[in-house]
């Protein structure tokens, strides 16, 4: 009544090589879900994503606030991109949610390689990672604006990750420089007005009371959990020579702190005293 769910020798090893073209053409692409500990001591799940064939590297998740925060590694262009979707005080005006994106350089051995990301399995998927190494804090004055319909020419996925920020998408005027460096045109920046003689008194958003102000914003973040380095270990053969392996990960936590002008302060009312 039922057929054979068995292939044939002829079929399965056809079935093999289209599986082999696949991976050859398209690359591996994996999702990996990771359990930590946040700073507030909350416990959230990291997702991290893997697409070799872009050579990109993702990972999302949710503060304890209810922050949606989304990083990408672009290793083909050398692009970092943080997005945050923060939920929206709408009893004080705002939107259900605002959506904030910071773009910056990515440096060489910040992260593991995209290829070994795809290939890293989860053991014990209820265990709460912690990191093995906790990186510095990164200040990054912001002080550039992008254009979303131009911004394709630092990385293809700024688009798809910011158009829900479009009015706020931000980067610094050091990586500016090395972008325009490498021929990438100047009407993709836009120099944020925070000279004296545009803002006589740019206040930090704490310190601001009128919320129709300008004023200069903050945002913090922590990636909390993602690999960092491979680590590598050596066969020893007869003769007492070694050869090194690939055997495992380092993981790492690093935060970021980014300010950035606001025409007014009702776009940062999570800055404030407390």
């Amino acid at each position: 009544m039922f057929g054979s769910c068995v292939l044939p020798v002829s079929a399965r090893i056809h079935a093999f090589l289209w599986a082999l073209i696949f991976l050859t053409t398209f690359g591996l692409c994996s999702e990996l879900k990771v359990r930590v500990r946040l700073a507030d001591g909350q416990i959230t799940e990291e997702v991290l994503e893997a697409d070799s064939e872009k050579d990109s590297i993702t990972l999302e998740f949710k503060q304890g606030d209810g922050t949606l925060i989304t990083f990408v590694a672009d290793f083909k262009q050398d692009v970092k991109i943080f997005r945050a979707l923060i939920l929206g005080e709408l009893e004080r005006g705002q939107s259900q949610y605002q959506a904030l994106c910071f773009i910056s350089r990515l440096n060489h051995n910040e992260f593991i390689p995209s290829e070994s990301m795809a290939r890293l399995r989860q053991k014990n998927p209820h265990a709460i990672r912690m990191a093995e190494e906790r990186r510095g804090l990164d200040q990054l004055t912001m002080n550039v604006a992008l254009n979303l319909s131009r911004a394709w020419q630092l990385s293809s996925h700024i688009y798809n990750m910011c158009s829900e920020a479009r009015e706020a998408i931000y980067t610094r005027e050091r990586d500016v420089q090395h972008w325009l460096e490498r021929g990438v045109e100047g009407s993709v920046f836009e120099i944020l007005p925070q000279s004296v003689d545009v803002v006589p008194v740019l206040l930090s958003c704490r310190s601001t009371r009128d919320v129709w102000q300008p004023c200069s914003c903050s945002f913090s973040l922590r990636l909390e959990w993602y690999p960092c380095l491979l680590k590598y270990c050596r066969n020893r053969d007869t003769t007492g020579k070694g050869s090194p392996y690939k055997c495992g990960i380092k993981s790492c936590s690093k935060g970021y702190h980014f300010t950035y002008y606001v025409p007014h302060k009702q776009l940062c009312l999570w800055d404030e005293e407390t």
